[in-house]
């Protein structure tokens, strides 16, 4: 039995964004003069006291910044502060999202992160008069509003604080399509301990994954940094805000499933625990070779015939309220399964529509023992397991992987 599933598309958030972490790429917003709109509070530097001579005067301390309306700056514009009258010395920018970063550098100070949608920021700056005095200045500016039809949401998978298989693949899915995918993909980051190199492939516009060049080792804390918050996306689209999500790679559970033996092989971290008599699929419903990865679990899930094309009308039709230990492998609807019916041609035929069907204590066994991301390797058929049929990442090369980054 098998039951179709569509590819998971996230849901979108429309919650308030969260405070942009440093990012990796300027943001650049200049300080034009003082004189322009933007809410500058500074004023000029006060009168020289009775009798001072003209000449000792210090020159008036101004701020500059680079945006041309502070009312409708870009948010992936760099901000930039400068002074005229006076030497910088230090620049506070904030806002209700909190403190924007940046440095003074050459005489100037540059913010290091994009910045928040529709939101009020004010530049507080301390400069040094030609007479060795202090001044403070500020002045406020105003970003420009996005609506969510103008930001694009990535969904993480795993969820952060998972443990997961040693197959399994970093997933980001987009609610809207990021079109300039090298941009993005530099602000993707994935770390790992210990280190294992690896690489993104970009499925589509809307789907991203990471894989290293092999199977996760066992006991491997996996780190993923989407710096993506106000990112152009291309089209006028950015990043909705950045994603921050921690994993675990549990124990190395790889299943091998020869559908010509009709047995299941059970690995633990390389020790085989069990071999499992099993039932694949009949002709007709041949069920695909290749790498498969656990996708999701039912303890108990519904299986109708109709979900995967068979007409209800027809002698192959099924409905069935209440399969047991059902673990997903494909989108299309191959699942690993408890199948008491067919417990006498398991080990002996091939008699399912596509599923691998197990006695009902062999199923719980290894539904108990399972996880998202554990590896089901079949052998043994004609019918090939293909990339965007669920986690298909394994069926690839290392080399074919790697051409599916934008930075290939």
């Amino acid at each position: 039995m098998h039951s179709r599933a569509s590819r998971p598309v996230s849901t979108r958030h429309r919650t308030h964004r969260r405070t942009a972490l440093a990012a990796a790429v300027l943001v650049s917003v200049g300080l034009a003069g003082c004189s322009s709109a933007g809410g500058d509070t500074s004023s000029s530097d006060e009168p020289a006291a009775e009798g001072a001579s003209e000449s000792a005067r210090p020159d008036p301390v101004r701020l500059t910044t680079s945006f041309q309306d502070a009312r409708k700056v870009p948010v992936d514009a760099p901000v930039r502060v400068g002074a005229t009258g006076g030497t910088l010395d230090a620049v506070r920018v904030t806002s209700p999202a909190g403190d924007l970063p940046g440095k003074v550098q050459d005489g100037s100070w540059t913010s290091s992160a994009f910045l928040e949608p529709g939101t009020d920021y004010t530049i507080t700056a301390s400069a040094e008069r030609s007479d060795g005095s202090s001044v403070e200045r500020t002045r406020s500016f105003h970003t420009v509003d996005l609506t969510l039809d103008e930001q694009t949401y990535a969904a993480v998978a795993p969820l952060d604080g998972e443990t997961v298989g040693v197959g399994m693949p970093v997933v980001v899915t987009f609610d809207l399509p990021v079109t300039d995918k090298a941009a993005f993909e530099k602000h993707m980051h994935v770390t790992s301990t210990p280190a294992q190199k690896g690489s993104w492939y970009w499925l589509s516009d809307r789907e991203a994954h990471f894989r290293p060049a092999r199977y996760w080792q066992a006991g491997t804390d996996v780190s993923v940094d989407l710096d993506i918050n106000s990112l152009p996306a291309g089209n006028g689209i950015y990043g909705q805000e950045d994603r921050q999500v921690a994993f675990h790679v549990g124990d190395a559970h790889v299943y091998k499933v020869n559908a010509q033996t009709h047995q299941m092989q059970v690995f633990s971290n390389g020790e085989l625990l069990r071999t499992i008599p099993i039932t694949t699929g009949k002709p007709g419903f041949t069920t695909r070779s290749g790498t498969k990865v656990i996708i999701e679990k039912f303890d108990v899930k519904r299986m109708n015939s109709e979900t995967v094309g068979i007409n209800r009308n027809s002698p192959e039709a099924y409905d069935i309220d209440d399969v047991q230990w059902a673990m997903r492998l494909t989108y299309s609807g191959e699942f690993l399964h408890a199948a008491p019916w067919s417990v006498g041609s398991q080990g002996h035929a091939n008699v399912s529509h596509g599923c691998t069907g197990l006695s009902t204590a062999d199923a719980g066994w290894l539904y108990a023992m399972s996880r998202r991301g554990d590896v089901v390797e079949y052998t043994g058929t004609d019918r090939q397991m293909t990339l965007e049929n669920g986690y298909g990442d394994w069926n690839l090369s290392t080399a074919a992987w790697k051409q599916g980054s934008a930075l290939s």
